[in-house]
């Protein structure tokens, strides 16, 4: 099907046209995950993934009566800007259909306006995800392992074929988000199979179905795929933000996830995390901040029980104040309290520097004489 002489005719042709990405040492995320961890900075993309290699590549072998035709893309995003800009960069008029709700448009009616092309199940986007694999396989070239996100399978397939053409015994991993694991569903069933639509903060390997070329691929040359929880991929792009400075999507953040997570037998191995994009929405990503600020510890909210009567409040205030902790909002309840009349609950949202100060805190309250509970996520 593709072959090494395909893969470095793609990088060839792409040369120039995008970006050859760092692969940077992490020394935090190596003592992390007790491996010596590098991270792929696909993010770092003109159009923010690395979904620009595989969209170039096929527009780039597009007859001229094709690219006079133009072209047209079903995406719910990366795709969808990687085929534009490249399209406008060489002329090629686009059509992008993208999706309204759940589905996509049906893509039978949308291939009438010009050449599809498909985000992941076509061998000409596959050989251009595959140049990944031929850098990294000379930017590490004693990598043991590279752990890569799995939406329709075209990075997944194309990055084991590239990598594994220069180093066969370097071991590829793929990772999918537990709400949609078309893949795992795939390698189990035989065949693909096509899965109820949900949601998951990686949007970007939210597939339902993955294509027969893909499934193909990664079935003979990536080594396992692995499931992680949204929580476990909210916190890896937390991680990955104040570890690395990075910004990362849900799908660019899966691998770290997956490598902080689960036993994948990588203990002191080199290890690249492909970081595929960092297209996050900014209102997400500050949801997803303040999780990860109260799953460590470092944001708590606590319900307080006060007299009311002048002065209460400053005095509570100031023993929080003793402690070093930040009040970011205070809300006083009289009327829809259960509490006793004369008296008033007050719930503070509180910025702390982890576990132990919000329980040096509670010990400090009660032992004051306040009746304190600590209120749940």
């Amino acid at each position: 099907m593709l072959t090494l002489a395909d893969i470095e005719a793609a990088r060839e042709r792409l040369s120039g046209a995008v970006y050859e990405t760092p692969c940077a040492y992490s020394q935090t995320l190596s003592d992390l995950t007790r491996t010596q961890c590098f991270v792929k900075l696909e993010n770092l993309q003109m159009t923010g993934s690395f979904k620009e290699r595989g969209a170039a590549n096929l527009l780039l072998q597009l007859s001229a009566a094709e690219r006079a035709q133009g072209v047209v893309t079903a995406s719910a995003g990366n795709h969808g800007l990687a085929v534009a800009f490249h399209g406008a960069r060489l002329g090629i008029p686009v059509t992008i259909v993208m999706p309204e709700g759940a589905p996509l448009i049906k893509l039978t009616s949308a291939r009438r306006y010009g050449v599809f092309v498909h985000p992941f199940n076509d061998l000409r986007v596959i050989a251009g995800q595959a140049t990944i694999g031929l850098e990294l396989a000379e930017q590490q070239p004693d990598l043991d392992a590279v752990v890569v996100a799995v939406g329709g399978g075209g990075l997944a397939a194309g990055v084991a074929l590239g990598v594994k053409a220069r180093r066969p015994g370097v071991r590829v991993i793929g990772v999918e988000a537990t709400a949609l694991p078309a893949m795992v569903r795939a390698l189990e069933a035989g065949q693909p199979v096509r899965l109820p639509a949900a949601p998951t903060i990686a949007d970007g390997i939210a597939v339902r179905q993955v294509g027969d070329l893909t499934l193909d691929l990664v079935r003979k040359h990536v080594d396992d795929v692995v499931t992680v929880s949204e929580e476990e991929l909210a916190n890896a792009i937390l991680l990955l933000l104040e570890i690395e400075k990075t910004v990362v999507e849900g799908a660019g953040a899966a691998p770290l996830a997956a490598l902080v997570n689960r036993p994948l037998g990588l203990a002191g191995a080199r290890v690249v995390l492909v970081l595929s994009g960092g297209n996050i929405d900014v209102t997400m990503l500050s949801r997803i901040i303040e999780r990860g600020l109260v799953k460590d510890g470092r944001l708590v909210r606590v319900g307080v029980v006060l007299h009311d009567r002048p002065g209460a409040l400053s005095r509570l205030t100031a023993l929080i104040a003793e402690d070093r902790a930040n009040i970011l909002q205070i809300d006083h309840h009289r009327a829809f309290s259960s509490t006793a009349i004369g008296d008033t609950e007050v719930e503070l949202t509180l910025e702390t520097s982890g576990r132990e100060q919000i329980d040096r805190l509670l010990t400090r309250l009660v032992s004051a004489g306040y009746r304190v509970e600590e209120r749940p996520r």
